[in-house]
C-alpha cells in the first residue's frame, strides 16, 4: 500500500488541539470505569491509549468526543470547558472499531454525510462538499470507489472511507476507537503505517484506543497506558518499555519473565539472581526478566532445558529453575546452533538487565 499524502486537501481553520482531562471519573453502576484520570495532550501528537479490556480506554475516548458525560472532573479543549460543547461543537473526527457505516450510502455519500447534515452559515455548499469529498478519497486512495456501497469494499477499504468521513468535518482532534481491530494482520500493519504518514502530512491531533502493545509502540508518539480505570504510566514508547514504572506495566509491553524474590539490605535474590534493589524494603518481592535478555550458557547448571520452539529467525527456550520455578529465553537461531542447545541439557544463566519491584 502507498503512503497517503496530504496534498491538495480542503482549506480549513487551525487545527491545533491541546487536551487536558482533570481528575476524571466515570462509573457505570457499581463498575468504576474511570478513577481520577487526569493527563495533558498537546497539539500534534499520536496518542494511543492502551491497556486489557475494561481498563476504561474506550470510556476516556468517548468522553473527549462528548458521546458520554463524566461523573466528576473537567475535559478542556483549547482552554475551553467542554462540557459546555454539544459534540458537533467540539470539533472532533470519531472512527468506529467497525466502521459504523451506512450501508445504504455510496462510499461519497458516506464521507459527505457529516458535511450534508450541518446547520447554519458553516454548512457548505453542494459543490463545496463535492469538492472537498473527492479530494478526500483522493487522499485515502479511494477516489475510484466513489460509487460503490460498503458491502462492495474489503475490510482495510471501509476503514478509510470512516477515516475519511471523520476528516470531512475538518476535526480539530481525531479520535479513533481500536481502528485495525476488525482486520487481518497484514492489512493492520499496511493501514498502520499509512495513518502515521497521514497524520504527520496533516498535522492532526490524533488520540487511538488500541490493546495492542506492537500497534501501540509503533504508531504512537506518546503511550498511556491504562488498568482498571486508573494511568500506570504515560511516556514515549521506548521510555515505557525500557523503564516500566510498575509490575503491570512490565508485563503488558511485551514477555516477561516474573520470579519471585526476596530482598534483603538492598540486595534481591531472584532463583540464582542478585541485583541490587535500592529503595525496596527488605521482604518479599518480584523481579522481571524479558526474554531476549536472559544470557544462556551451555557450561553451566542453573536451570534445565525443558522445550524449545522454533520462531522464524528465533528459538524460545522454556527453562525450569530449582525449585520449580520457570522462565522463557530467546536467542537468534545461529547462536542456538552454535550452542548446541537442546531438550534436557543443563545451561548456565546470565541476565543483562532484571527489575525488581516491591510486592503490591
Amino acid at each position: 500500500m502507498n503512503g497517503g499524502t496530504a496534498t491538495n486537501l480542503p482549506p480549513r481553520e487551525s487545527i491545533d488541539a491541546m487536551i487536558e482531562v482533570n481528575h476524571l471519573s466515570k462509573r457505570f453502576g457499581s463498575f468504576n470505569a474511570l478513577d481520577d484520570i487526569s493527563l495533558r495532550i498537546t497539539p500534534g501528537k499520536l496518542v494511543a491509549l492502551l491497556g486489557p479490556s475494561g481498563s476504561g480506554k474506550t470510556t476516556l475516548l468517548r468522553i473527549l468526543a462528548g458521546l458520554d458525560h463524566a461523573d466528576g472532573g473537567a475535559v478542556h479543549l483549547n482552554g475551553l470547558d467542554a462540557s459546555s460543547l454539544k459534540t458537533r461543537d467540539r470539533r472532533v473526527g470519531f472512527v468506529f472499531q467497525h466502521y459504523a457505516l451506512f450501508r445504504h450510502m455510496s462510499v461519497a455519500e458516506n464521507v459527505a454525510f457529516g458535511l450534508k447534515v450541518r446547520k447554519g452559515p458553516d454548512k457548505p455548499g453542494k459543490a463545496e462538499i463535492n469538492d472537498r469529498v473527492a479530494r478526500l478519497l483522493d487522499l485515502v486512495q479511494l477516489s475510484g470507489l466513489a460509487g460503490r456501497y460498503p458491502s462492495q469494499l474489503s475490510g482495510g477499504q471501509r476503514q478509510r472511507v470512516a477515516l475519511a468521513r471523520a476528516l470531512a468535518v475538518e476535526p480539530r482532534l481525531l479520535l479513533l476507537d481500536e481502528p485495525f481491530g476488525a482486520l487481518d494482520a497484514q492489512v493492520r500493519k499496511d493501514l498502520r503505517r499509512w495513518l502515521r504518514q497521514l497524520h504527520d502530512d496533516m498535522g492532526l491531533t490524533s488520540v487511538f484506543v488500541t490493546h495492542d502493545q506492537e500497534e501501540a509502540l509503533e504508531l504512537a508518539d506518546e503511550v498511556v497506558v491504562m488498568s482498571k480505570g486508573r494511568i500506570e504510566q504515560i511516556g514515549t514508547p521506548a521510555d515505557i518499555y525500557d523503564n516500566p514504572a510498575t509490575p503491570f506495566v512490565f508485563q503488558f509491553l511485551g514477555n516477561a519473565n516474573r520470579l519471585d524474590a526476596r530482598v534483603k539490605d538492598g540486595i534481591a535474590q531472584a532463583a540464582h539472581w542478585q541485583v541490587a534493589a535500592p529503595g525496596i524494603a527488605d521482604g518479599p518481592a518480584q523481579a522481571f526478566i524479558r526474554p531476549h535478555e536472559i544470557e544462556v550458557d551451555p557450561n553451566g547448571n542453573d536451570a534445565v532445558i525443558r522445550h524449545q520452539v522454533v520462531l522464524g529467525p528465533t528459538v524460545r527456550l522454556d527453562l525450569q529453575l530449582p525449585g520449580g520455578a520457570h522462565a522463557e529465553a530467546v536467542i537468534d537461531r545461529e547462536s542456538h546452533a552454535r550452542l548446541g542447545l537442546e531438550p534436557g541439557r543443563q545451561v548456565g544463566l546470565g541476565a543483562r538487565r532484571v527489575v525488581v519491584f516491591a510486592v503490591p
